[in-house]
């Protein structure tokens, strides 16, 4: 049989370990039926998000519910406001209070299209580039590509008309100077007052 002392060493773990996961994690439950979620020595927070019971995630989950709390009640409170005008309408006077909201409820939609109306005048480009397909934008940019090649040709074909009218004008200019360049006086000499007047016309013709 084995001595007491070593039965003894053997339950202390056991019990320090047994300590550990109750008290550290709150105690003992009043009810002895009921069973804690075992939880390890070494967690400490409330868990991860994989889990299910990270503190953001619980905090989410608090406000989510809140926040439908207050829209349940919104509702409750709508519901029966309706239902108890209907009912608080006296007899005698319930089709009156009946087609003075029919009246109500006409002219509200009828302000609603109306409104509607003119912002669809308003905008009619917008609404129409809006439901413009893929075929439909490619087809435009296509168009526009076409147009400003043409645009760039025709410029360019202007421009080379413009270059050659030039050009062809300083040759005719420049022929027409050797001509009178070449004439020369009855001894075969060169016609010095020819030449003289075509430099005067070079240099007045900067000044003007």
């Amino acid at each position: 049989m084995a001595p007491l002392k070593q039965n003894a060493k053997t339950k202390g773990p056991i019990k320090e370990r047994y300590f550990n996961n109750t008290f550290a994690h709150g105690g003992l439950t009043h009810n002895a039926k009921t069973r804690r979620k075992w939880v390890p020595e070494n967690k400490v927070s409330d868990g991860s998000l994989k889990e299910g019971q990270g503190f953001a995630f619980k905090r989410m989950e608090k406000i989510k519910h809140e926040y439908n709390k207050l829209l349940r009640k919104e509702r409750k409170k709508m519901q029966p406001s309706l239902i108890q005008l209907e009912e608080e309408y006296p007899e005698h006077l319930r089709h009156l209070y009946l087609a003075e909201r029919e009246r109500l409820d006409e002219e509200q939609e009828k302000r609603r299209k109306d409104v509607k109306g003119e912002h669809s005048h308003k905008t009619p480009f917008i609404r129409r580039k809006q439901k413009m397909s893929s075929y439909q934008k490619t087809r435009q940019e296509y168009e526009r590509i076409i147009g400003e090649r043409a645009r760039k040709r025709e410029e360019f074909l202007k421009g080379k008309a413009q270059r050659e009218e030039a050009l062809k004008k300083y040759k005719e200019k420049k022929i027409a100077t050797y001509q009178l360049l070449k004439r020369k006086t009855k001894k075969g000499q060169p016609n010095l007052n020819l030449h003289m007047e075509i430099l005067l016309q070079k240099i007045q013709t900067p000044c003007k």
